[in-house]
């Protein structure tokens, strides 16, 4: 026996939600999945056991925690209608909580990679160019680089340094991140190094002489862009034969707190010097420590090597 109550569902959501077509499709796709999993018995009848069930059954078919979340969302919208509508006295969906999504490992570059790629934008910086404002931007992709990797800053805190934090002879810049948050990063003297020069670069051609910025553009913004970064890094990859699908700003960023973990720092330090607010969000790294941990034990272990 056919249950009316999800035709009445759908027409509901469509009359007073003004849900698309495509939206009608999937909710009644949903719905008509699970009840083909009740088989004999009504959705509109179904209990708390059987919607966990379902659940289940959803994982045994291999379904991604997205889809499952999704399929429950629509259980939800249904059970929650026919609860508001007197059609049940109670909703069997209340107590049962979204599948959640498995967090992915951080796609990383390897030391050997970003040692390519940094060699090769050190290298672009020493070549003959066209014109003066092409040796500009070789030396400022060359820069951005070298202390994206030596600082692990966020992509949007990169781009937006001041002019200032080239002109201080000191191992250690202030960030203002996310939330006005500030931190001290360290900076390494290569990193200083490459700042030194490409602000005097910029001196020597005259160029963005009171601009703030130590990256300065013609932008809206009056600083280079995430974006120019991100093309102008892929551009990179290629000339140094790196997959330019696995380059990025953010995964250079993955890159600097991976390799410090990989040779000893503290998950701590690595949180301070990424500006995470929890540790939880820093702990998507502990992959990495597992591998050291693992590491250890089989070149320290006395029993490892039996």
């Amino acid at each position: 026996m056919p249950d009316h109550t999800v035709e009445t569902f759908l027409e509901m959501i469509a009359a007073e939600r003004g849900a698309a077509e495509n939206t009608l499709s999937s909710y009644r796709r949903d719905l008509e999945d699970f009840s083909q999993f009740l088989g004999r018995a009504l959705p509109s009848k179904a209990v708390q056991a059987d919607i966990s069930s379902y659940m289940s059954d959803l994982t045994a078919r291999g379904f991604a925690a997205t889809s499952q979340a999704r399929r429950l969302s629509a259980l939800k919208q249904y059970f929650k209608f026919l609860y508001a509508d007197g059609m049940r006295e109670d909703d069997p969906t209340r107590t049962i909580s979204s599948p959640k999504k498995r967090q992915s490992l951080p796609k990383i570059l390897s030391l050997a990679e970003v040692d390519r790629l940094i060699g090769q934008a050190e290298a672009a910086t020493r070549a003959a160019h066209k014109s003066p404002a092409a040796a500009l931007r070789a030396q400022r992709i060359y820069t951005l680089l070298e202390v994206l990797y030596a600082t692990g800053l966020r992509v949007s805190e990169l781009v937006a340094l001041p002019v200032s934090a080239s002109q201080r002879d000191q191992r250690l810049i202030e960030i203002l991140g996310k939330g006005n948050k500030e931190r001290l990063v360290p900076l390494s003297d290569t990193a200083q190094k490459a700042m030194r020069s490409y602000v005097a670069l910029r001196a020597r051609e005259n160029s963005f002489a009171k601009s703030p910025w130590l990256f300065p553009s013609h932008g809206a913004s009056g600083h280079f862009t995430r974006q120019a970064f991100g093309r102008d890094l892929k551009d990179l990859a290629i000339s140094a034969e790196i997959d330019p699908g696995k380059v990025s700003p953010h995964v250079l960023r993955h890159a600097f707190a991976s390799h410090l973990l990989q040779n000893g720092a503290d998950l701590r330090v690595v949180q301070q010097l990424l500006g995470h607010a929890d540790i939880s969000t820093t702990q998507i790294y502990t992959h990495v420590l597992d591998e050291r941990l693992s590491q250890l034990v089989e070149s320290a272990h006395p029993l490892a090597k039996r």
